[in-house]
């Protein structure tokens, strides 16, 4: 399917009809009302045609959006109009595509070019990147542009995202509104050229890194059900950092309008879940080896796999005759000198702790003598990518120390520390590689870094380079890596040395251990990295990256959709078809016609909400149920895990109400009727085991409590730390179980909750009981409402909807199971809050109300 818009572009490009993609297919519209599509073609025969030519042509296709297009442009020099544009080879998104193979994928390109161009030549430029190399450029005015990458990008993300706090102005950029405004407002250009080239039906959207955060939530709106994915390639902070942002729900809610979130790390995507629960209140779980997030009735899916290199281009630049010279050279200046290299290749930025290096060889000089006029530390700094301040100082900070490490151990003929602080080329790089005996990355923060996978690739070598380093081939290569534990290769690079970068004699230690390290071992190690970065390369994280994303985005067509919520707080509601929000007025309508009715309401978080200091019962609630109660066609029932002696004093006011406490142990059908249980009396001696393993967690959990009643234990942890509570409520439910195993009581867990109860107990027995009684009473009842929140009350939805076909109901009765909020439930409806039930069942009471006699 193509937009009209991406026609034009194409005809504009080409000048003829669009050749790629499904081609002439209708564009629905973004949906406006649950499961009603509108079309922008009216012409049915038109496009029936289109859909059976499509077919044959059809490939994959995807958008790849970041903030920098994979390509070089070069004024002409030959005029003073004219460009000449190539492809970016060391580019990450050029590599992905080649990964991914032409033949089975298309790539659209959508970001910025590093050149400005006037936008007077905007349109030529656009036409010959879309025809030439299938780009579509975003042009943002210079000032935008400074504002969204200098301003907000690399002064305030950059170093939030990097640990850094803005304690000072001098210690990363202080939030500045304006700079958040201009960082919408180019995520906004992105969408609406993304646009222009989308086909939302089918055609995958995949967003590169933290320049465009809150892109998700443009398409997002446009497109309900389009198939979104985004990875971030830089860390993401603990959620202690993380919500010192002003902005911080914004940034999380429009990522979780991306189906898949990508991270390098498992830290990262901890942190990133962390956040999502402390901030938003959202859990997560894992299934099948996915961890999901539910979030409006969508499952975002998490995402964990570094990206890798591309193994095609290293060994093509392997092989170039200018790396064998460059190795040569090397070999003359270092080897045949009788100097071992030790190799560093950063930015010149704060992050890369190129500083904490030079002290570390400097430790290393003075702690081993033995290594002076041996040891050569060669330190490559390609040109920052940020500008400021800062970046000056890491260049007067590394010029200083490199100077006085060479005046204090330098020799004629040896300088222990070599800098090259001016751009190389790829194959230059990539020779210093082959040469190096170690290769050190002790970064103090960073999202991945590759370095460490092109010195193993280049450390393997071919036969050429082999003959210049005068090597036999048939002996196994070696390698060595010292890696700082903050960078997202570490996790992946298990024979490596791993330091802490800022304890300096350890980074000086390892450099020695490195140096010092039998030849087999070194083998050994290089063998292991060589097989995990070679199998792991560019493609195969492209590939499993969009076979994920294809996972997550199947259900979009089963699902109704529809967007709420305004600006950046946008989110799309998604729903089975076969769930669906209760409708007041249906429900009322059905009520008003029903003469035989039986009521089963859960109380907390139905009527009253979860997170209510007083959970006692308001005035307005009492009135309603007393409304209810008094039609005599009701048969009304609290149904709660509350205990019998706090329901009885709480609703004493409704005195035809009936009651079920502790999950329908005990049960009373009105007030002067007396308790009966549901299940034999139990042993409670239970209770001896596992009350003092529940006082052992409350003792280790601040906030957490336990509530004794006659019959079972809870032990509550709504007021403790989120994540901590969660995690002990797992370990005392194992706990428990291991403890009770012999025990005639089941453990169960809830949303904040461990609670253990007599086997058998279960609020689905109290639905039985009300449906049978009834029943035996000769009133089938031709109306059922049954409302609940927890896990619990799902054996009640059960039991209602299993029963629809059985004899306890009548014929064609109206059944209406409800959960509060969207989320999986046995229930067929769903209402939002407690707002809304008690909005609900105000109606119901006015008609029984109205229908009582004076």
């Amino acid at each position: 399917m193509v937009s009209k818009s991406y026609s034009n572009l194409l005809e504009l490009a080409s000048g003829e009809s669009p050749t790629f993609g499904r081609i002439g297919r209708r564009m629905p519209r973004i949906m406006t009302v649950a499961g009603l599509i509108s079309d922008v073609d009216d012409d049915k025969s038109e496009s029936a045609c289109s859909e059976v030519s499509s077919s044959s042509v059809h490939r994959d296709r995807i958008i790849i959006v970041a903030n920098q297009l994979p390509i070089r442009a070069q004024r002409k020099e030959d005029s003073s109009k004219g460009w000449i544009f190539s492809w970016d080879e060391n580019s990450l998104l050029l590599q992905l595509k080649d990964g991914l193979g032409d033949d089975e994928i298309e790539v659209i390109y959508v970001g910025c070019l590093k050149e400005e161009i006037h936008p007077n030549e905007q349109d030529e430029v656009s036409q010959i990147l879309l025809e030439t190399f299938k780009c579509v450029p975003t042009f943002l005015p210079p000032e935008l542009f400074s504002r969204y990458y200098h301003g907000f990008c690399k002064q305030q993300l950059w170093p939030l995202f990097h640990y850094m706090l803005p304690l000072s102005p001098d210690l990363g950029g202080r939030f500045n509104r304006s700079l958040w405004q201009a960082y919408v407002s180019v995520n906004k250009i992105f969408a609406d050229r993304i646009m222009e080239v989308i086909n939302p039906e089918d055609d995958f959207v995949w967003i590169h890194d933290y320049h465009l955060m809150v892109l998700p939530t443009f398409l997002r709106k446009r497109f309900n059900r389009v198939k979104l994915g985004f990875f971030l390639h830089s860390p993401f902070p603990s959620s202690e950092i993380y919500k010192t942002l002003p902005i911080r729900e914004e940034i999380l809610r429009a990522l979780l309008n991306s189906d898949l979130i990508g991270f390098h790390t498992f830290d990262y995507a901890r942190h990133f879940l962390s956040c999502c629960s402390r901030m938003l209140g959202l859990t997560y779980e894992s299934k099948r080896g996915y961890i999901g997030l539910e979030y409006y009735g969508r499952t975002v899916s998490i995402k964990i796999l570094p990206v890798g290199i591309h193994m095609g281009q290293l060994q093509s630049v392997l092989s170039l005759p200018e790396t064998e010279a460059k190795v040569a050279e090397l070999k003359t200046q270092f080897c045949d000198r009788g100097r071992i290299m030790l190799l560093g290749v950063d930015d010149m930025d704060i992050f890369k702790g190129i500083s904490l290096k030079l002290l570390a060889m400097e430790q290393l000089l003075i702690q081993h003598p033995e290594w002076q006029g041996k040891v050569v530390l060669v330190q490559i700094a390609n040109p920052a990518r940020g500008r400021g301040k800062d970046v000056k100082e890491v260049q007067t900070e590394t010029s200083s120390t490199v100077k006085r490490i060479n005046e204090a151990f330098g020799k004629p003929g040896y300088k222990p520390v070599v800098l090259i602080d001016e751009p190389l080329k790829f194959y230059e790089r990539i020779a210093y590689y082959v040469v190096a005996e170690c290769c050190l990355v002790t970064a103090v923060r960073d999202g991945m870094n590759l370095i460490p996978y092109e010195y193993i690739i280049s450390r393997q070598g071919n036969e050429k380079l082999d003959k210049v380093l005068g090597l036999d081939s048939s002996v196994p290569k070696k390698s060595m890596l010292v890696v700082s534990e903050f960078i997202g290769c570490s996790p992946s690079l298990s024979g490596a040395i791993r330091v802490n970068p800022w304890n300096i004699d350890a980074v000086a230690d390892a450099m020695d251990c490195s140096l010092e390290m039998a030849e087999p071992e070194k083998q050994l190690r290089h063998e292991k990295h060589y097989k995990y970065v070679s199998t792991h390369d560019v493609g195969y994280w492209a590939r499993s990256f969009l076979q994920d994303l294809e996972r997550t985005c199947k259900g979009h067509l089963r699902q109704r959709c529809w967007g709420i919520g305004f600006g950046l707080s946008f989110r799309v509601v998604a729903l089975d078809p076969n769930f669906k929000k209760l409708s007041v007025e249906y429900i009322v309508s059905a009520y008003k016609r029903t003469t035989t009715r039986a009521i089963l309401l859960d109380y907390d978080g139905t009527l009253k909400p979860q997170a209510s200091i007083d959970k006692s019962p308001n005035s307005k609630s009492i009135e309603i149920l007393n409304s209810l109660c008094r039609d005599k066609n009701n048969m009304v029932l609290i149904v709660s895990a509350k205990s019998r002696k706090t329901l009885a004093e709480w609703f004493s006011p409704c005195e035809k109400l009936g009651i079920a406490a502790e999950h329908g142990y005990f049960l009373r059908s009105k007030q002067d009727t007396e308790w009966e249980t549901l299940v034999p009396v139990a042993d409670s001696s239970w209770k001896q085991i596992a009350e003092p393993v529940m006082k052992l967690y409350t003792e280790t959990t601040d906030g957490s409590t336990i509530e004794d009643k006659e019959t079972s234990l809870l032990w509550c942890y709504e007021d403790a730390d989120p994540d901590f509570g969660s995690c002990q409520a797992k370990e005392l439910m194992d706990h428990l179980e291991s403890v009770l195993a012999n025990e005639p009581v089941t453990v169960k867990s809830g949303q904040t909750f461990v609670e253990v109860k007599p086997q058998g107990v279960s609020k689905g027995l109290v639905a039985k009981r009300l449906l049978s009684t009834m029943q035996e009473r000769g009133m089938l009842p031709d109306f059922v409402l049954c409302i609940g929140d927890d896990r619990s009350d799902e054996d009640m939805f059960e039991v209602i909807t299993s029963s629809m076909e059985g004899p306890s109901i009548a014929p064609r009765a109206e059944v209406f199971a409800c959960t509060v909020c969207r989320k999986p439930s046995k229930a067929k409806y769903y209402l939002d809050d407690t707002v809304e039930i008690v909005r609900m069942l105000q109606g119901l009471a006015s008609v029984s109300e109205q229908s009582i006699p004076l």
